[in-house]
């Protein structure tokens, strides 16, 4: 199997982190550089324009739309970094990238920052980027009536402001040391406004290609836009992304030359397909991690002791075998891996032990318990095959486990959030207080297990602000703790991003915070 760089780096390499704290948050000093940051080898052609690529992704529901609120695949991600301009992007070297701003400053207590809005970028429209623009588009997030998935990531601002006719002021109710990284979020893009509104109904954006067609579920197609800010990326003339959730269709569909890349591939047979010739298979170490995610507020989860023994139920290292085949670790039923700065590297893991989960169990006052838990591969490639595994590890524990199959169409919108207890996938996020925001902060839309623990929110506020480094670590390393030991995810894998690309694709060093590239494969990737 060919293997473009298995990589171990960090979603925001320590030394990075720190120097970006001390320099912007800390001491208010302006954090800028050059945008883009194409990283190229030696050994590598350098980049050349031309040419249609077409990509296979395993996401895409009938039900997408293109407002960036509602985005919870890899098809829309993929499409809001291809389209859409944002404020700041973790760089392919993990590292935050100015955007569409070119600057930004804070007072040194983190609560008040300035972002210098790039001049001469204009929509594909033709219209011309204004400080308005941005300022509604985080709005569109905000208020009480917001269901964004991007909520609970701008709660934060009490207020936004400018000042001239290139900076914007965000004022926060608490510090935030790490603010600028909230705007590499995919739900985050700057789109045009109107009459104090984003128009995401146009599909107008200001990124480096030009939606032309969409038809959710289906098909996407892009042509590059040619007065795009940035030269230095956009190499395609054009390009069509297909929705192929049938994994043999998308493999084919690879193999036979029909589309140049494919990603959520399947595990069992990676090693073949990596030695047919003109493939190339890229295994890449990041946040991404696979859940089994529970209501904790529905009985019988609502027993923390019930969680514990289905945490207790699960054979971590099998799935790693037999599901992830060797391309990812074991988690520990917490979401911060080896990946983030403030991993617990010495926190006790979570083995199978069906005594301990009998134990548990006899704590909730039952000899034994019946769950159901839906799962599709819709969820995360051999999401099947591991509630199987699930439910033979469970039997010896007193747990009687049913799999309860489910369409992989309409999977994020019929059983996600709605089935009690369902398999998901989560590519990660650059920041703890990003992830930990975004999925286990009380009322939070995406809060998947419906999770509510007093201490944890306070936590979540104080280590957001905390510019002492001893001091935020031991509260992250806290926080991981309560999420292991309360929350409703049972947490058995962190997996690898693995796609596969024709050899005819020319690339940089692959970024490592998400799938593909870190879904920036648009902009980065050319025909070598």
């Amino acid at each position: 199997m060919k293997d473009l760089g298995i990589k171990g780096l960090s979603a925001l390499g320590d030394t990075t982190r720190r120097g970006f704290l001390r320099g912007s948050a800390a001491t208010g000093v302006v954090a800028s550089g050059l945008a883009g940051g194409l990283m190229t080898t030696p050994a590598r052609a350098q980049p050349k324009r031309g040419g249609t690529i077409r990509v296979a992704k395993g996401h895409g529901q009938t039900n997408d739309t293109l407002d960036p609120g509602t985005w919870t695949n890899g098809f829309n991600v993929a499409m809001s970094y291809g389209m859409h301009g944002h404020l700041t992007a973790v760089g392919a070297d993990n590292s935050l990238k100015p955007q569409l701003a070119e600057s930004w400053e804070a007072t040194p207590d983190a609560k008040s920052w300035r972002f210098k809005i790039r001049k001469g970028v204009t929509f594909h429209s033709g219209k011309s980027l204004e400080l308005s623009d941005v300022i509604a588009s985080i709005d569109h997030h905000r208020g009480e009536d917001s269901t964004s998935a991007a909520k609970p990531l701008v709660a934060g601002i009490v207020s936004m402001s400018t000042d001239g006719d290139d900076t914007v002021v965000f004022d926060l109710e608490s510090g935030n040391a790490d603010f600028p990284f909230v705007f590499t979020d995919y739900h985050l893009p700057i789109l045009p406004a109107k009459d104090g509104n984003i128009d995401w109904k146009a599909g107008d954006g200001c990124g480096p290609y030009k939606l032309v067609e969409f038809n959710p579920g289906v098909i996407a197609r892009f042509e590059r836009f040619a007065d795009d800010w940035d030269q230095n990326r956009g190499w395609f003339e054009a390009i069509e992304m297909l929705s192929i959730l049938d994994l043999n269709a998308r493999t084919t569909a690879l193999v036979s030359g029909d589309v140049h890349s494919i990603d959520k591939l399947d595990l069992k047979t990676v090693g073949l397909l990596g030695r047919r010739a003109g493939i190339s298979i890229n295994s890449i170490a990041g946040p991404q991690y696979y859940t089994f995610a529970m209501h904790t507020n529905v009985a019988p989860y609502d027993d923390v002791n019930v969680r514990m023994a289905l945490k207790y139920a699960i054979d971590r290292q099998e799935m790693i075998d037999k599901v992830l085949f060797g391309h990812g670790t074991v988690g520990n039923d917490h979401p911060i891996g080896k990946s983030y700065r403030y991993f617990n590297a010495e926190m006790p893991q979570t083995p199978y032990d069906p005594d301990k989960a009998k134990f548990h169990l006899k704590e909730a006052g039952l000899d034994g318990v019946k769950v159901k838990l839906s799962a599709a591969d819709a969820a995360f490639p051999g999401a099947v095959d591991a509630a199987v595994l699930y439910q033979n590890s469970a039997k010896a524990c007193g747990i009687d486990l049913e799999v309860n199959r489910v369409p992989s169409d309409g999977y994020w919108a019929d059983v996600w959030l709605k089935h009690p207890f369902c398999a998901v996938y989560w590519g990660g996020r650059p920041t703890e207080d990003q992830i930990f925001s975004t999925a286990y902060a009380e009322g939070a839309a995406w809060n998947e297990t419906m999770w509510s623990n007093k201490r944890f929110n306070e936590l979540l506020v104080m280590a957001r602000a905390e510019l002492d480094e001893d001091k935020r670590r031991a509260q992250y390393y806290e926080m991981q703790d309560l999420v292991a030991k309360d929350a409703g995810s049972v947490m058995p894998m962190f997996a690898n991003f693995v796609f596969a690309n024709s050899e005819k694709i020319g690339s940089g060093d692959m970024a490592s915070n998400y799938d593909c590239d870190g879904e920036r494969w648009m902009e980065r990737w050319w025909f070598a």
